[in-house]
């Protein structure tokens, strides 16, 4: 059967499949990525996997830890935790890059660990930006690092994939961050949401990898799980260049290659010649949930906000509203590599900036910034005003220097624009290009370098139905055949994670399993736990479990006696963590459609008095009369509910 290309690269990282077997979108998988990355978080992680009771790496050489969040904190609590993730890379002999070298997702770039073809993973969700060298990158959540540490795989659920069809070609001036914002700015209601994205059509050619990373990395904000360029000749020439690069200013990486003679291990030759010869591409005939045609030539110099990228509004807007801005960012790992701050520098050069505004500046990476020292960049943006940071995230999530304070706006070059994000919840935040962000550092307001008239995005949408197939799915030992119980129904779209375990109890380290259960959708309905009985089958709307990562969210309704969830999709951190948990999920769109049919959506937790019936083995739902396909609970997904979660399916391989 025909495979788009995250299908492929998907079937390359999977382990345990049955012979001939072929995997699609909604297949859960065992999966064992080429890498796993983890921040300041490995602090977190390590507990996770003493926890297990392992001992060493399963593959030392595929976890990476780089130190990038918190590197402005040079508090001795920080220092000593700096220093223990140190000590632990060191002891399990794994990659290590400390403070100061960079952010993660520009190091795994540069170091070459986000191969072309290839399927990593990171316990942070800009994992998406990997695919802009066609790399397919994407977020896991920290039980799901400790687990790979120590086994070497986790679990995947392959998502449906949209095709993003660009068009036409990008007008001087504009950028790849210009085509994230207004792609996220027009197709802004949830259309990819939870989708992974394969980038197509003839305007992929003239955008450059750093284009292509910065809109892989903000497919992140418009909602998606991956988002992947093809692999073709610019990305080949990119792979070309970097790999000499290396090779001549003897930059061999952290590890050599096995014969010591100093050859990068990942970015050489021999590697790339061997993706050169054999480049994964999708099948013609491949299925796509959605597709999107988008013309480039439409999109102009836009800024997204504030405190949303769903709202994008063209710079030539604001000549006729003005917006007064008090601080500036050039930061993070979407838009402050070597090409980024160029822009910036060419904006500035000779000029100085507002007295009103603050410009804060800081490098992807210390390669970065000195190669902009190297072309006289850098030091155009310290002549015009900016104030250097450090390689590395800071402002971007609200940390160190130069945080948005009490009334105050700001315009970022960062990806994220969330109330109270960068700083205070009363400022207000935009984003825009590093050209866009440094012609407003120096006006003092939103503006854009060059004056533009206002022009209409084109782009268009079309969703493809395909039929679902019921499948007969093996049941390993001790994983139901069948499943019986009533459906209780809650309607609201969008169910948070506050909805359903109230955060006031999130970090109340004490409380035991089942007096989280006692509390489960206080939020949402205080009566809920009064409706529900042992063995009941959740039903909710779309997108259930959307909002924070809070494990007890899951663990809560398990505790209280819900047999499983069935949504019309899920928030993939709270799929994540509910399996994780040993607490079975499963879509089921047309289900909830039917039910909001016969029951409304206006009540919130409503006792249905349908009896339904899972048949696993079959993949089908039987309740009310009719039958519904649903995607087969592989043997992954089995063997993890019947360990009672990743935890123990791990500890039970050691």
């Amino acid at each position: 059967m025909s495979q788009n290309l995250i299908e492929k690269i998907a079937q390359r990282f999977a382990v345990g499949l049955n012979k001939n077997q072929i995997i699609h979108s909604g297949d859960f998988i065992t999966l064992q990525p080429a890498h796993v990355m983890t921040h300041d978080n490995t602090g977190a992680v390590i507990p996770k996997f003493r926890s297990i009771g392992a001992k060493k790496m399963a593959n030392p050489r595929q976890p990476v830890y780089t130190l990038d969040h918190n590197i402005q904190d040079t508090s001795e609590k920080n220092k000593a935790k700096y220093a223990k993730i140190e000590a632990f890379a060191k002891e399990m002999g794994v990659d290590f890059y400390p403070a100061g070298r960079g952010i993660g997702h520009q190091i795994m770039v540069e170091e070459g660990y986000a191969f072309p073809g290839s399927m990593m993973v990171a316990s942070d969700s800009h994992s998406n930006m990997y695919g802009g060298l066609g790399c397919l990158g994407t977020p896991v959540v920290r039980t799901d690092a400790a687990a790979i540490w120590a086994s070497g795989q986790t679990w995947w659920q392959i998502p449906p994939v949209a095709k993003v069809v660009l068009t036409g070609t990008l007008k001087p001036g504009v950028t790849g961050k210009d085509v994230i914002i207004s792609l996220a700015g027009y197709f802004n209601h949830d259309e990819v949401l939870n989708h992974a994205i394969e980038f197509s059509g003839e305007g992929v050619a003239a955008l450059s990898v750093d284009q292509r990373l910065s809109i892989a990395n903000m497919t992140t904000e418009w909602g998606a799980l991956a988002g992947v360029f093809p692999i073709d000749e610019v990305t080949i020439n990119w792979l070309k260049a970097r790999a000499e690069f290396v090779a001549e200013r003897g930059l061999a990486g952290v590890f050599s290659d096995a014969d010591g003679n100093g050859t990068h291990p990942r970015l050489n030759p021999k590697r790339i010649a061997a993706l050169e010869s054999n480049l994964p591409t999708a099948d013609t005939d491949a299925f796509y949930a959605k597709e999107i045609t988008f013309d480039l030539s439409t999109v102009q110099p836009i800024v997204s906000g504030p405190d949303t990228v769903k709202i994008a509004t063209p710079v030539a807007a604001f000549k006729d509203n003005e917006v007064k801005i008090q601080k500036a960012y050039l930061v993070s790992c979407v838009n402050s590599r070597v090409e980024d701050i160029a822009q910036a520098a060419a904006v500035v050069r000779g000029r100085k900036i507002h007295p009103d505004v603050k410009f804060y500046v800081a490098p992807a990476s210390s390669e970065v910034l000195k190669e902009s020292e190297t072309r006289g960049d850098w030091q155009a943006l310290l002549d015009a005003g900016a104030i250097p940071l450090p390689p590395g995230c800071g402002p971007c999530i609200g940390l160190g220097a130069g945080l948005l304070e009490d009334g105050e706006v700001g315009i970022s070059a960062t990806n994220r624009n969330f109330k109270g994000r960068m700083g205070s919840p009363n400022a207000q935040a935009y984003l825009a290009s590093p050209a866009v962000v440094a012609a407003s550092a120096l006006a003092g307001k939103i503006t854009a370098p060059e004056e533009s008239a206002p022009a209409e995005v084109r782009g268009s949408i079309t969703v493809h139905t395909k039929k679902a197939q019921s499948a007969e799915v093996p049941i390993l030992d001790g994983f139901p055949v069948k499943m019986e119980g009533e459906l209780i129904f809650c309607p609201q779209d969008n169910m948070n994670t506050d909805g359903i375990y109230p955060g006031k109890y999130t970090y109340k380290d004490d409380i035991t399993p089942e007096e989280q259960a006692q509390v489960v959708m206080e939020n949402y309905d205080p009566d809920f736990g009064k409706i529900v009985k042992q063995g009941d089958m959740l039903v909710g709307g779309f997108n259930f479990g959307t909002g924070s990562s809070r494990e007890q969210a899951a663990t809560a309704l398990k505790y209280r006696g819900i047999a499983l969830v069935l949504a019309g999709s899920f928030s993939e951190t709270y799929k994540r963590n509910a399996i994780n948990n040993g607490f079975l999920v499963l879509e089921a769109a047309e289900l909830v459609k039917d039910l909001k049919k016969e029951f409304g959506a206006e009540a919130l937790t409503i006792k249905t008095g349908i009896q339904a019936q899972l048949d696993f083995a079959a993949s089908t739902l039987s309740a009310n009369g009719k039958t519904y396909a649903i995607n087969p609970v592989g043997a992954a997904a089995q063997e993890i509910i019947i360990s009672g979660g990743l935890e123990n399916w791990v500890k039970e391989r050691l």
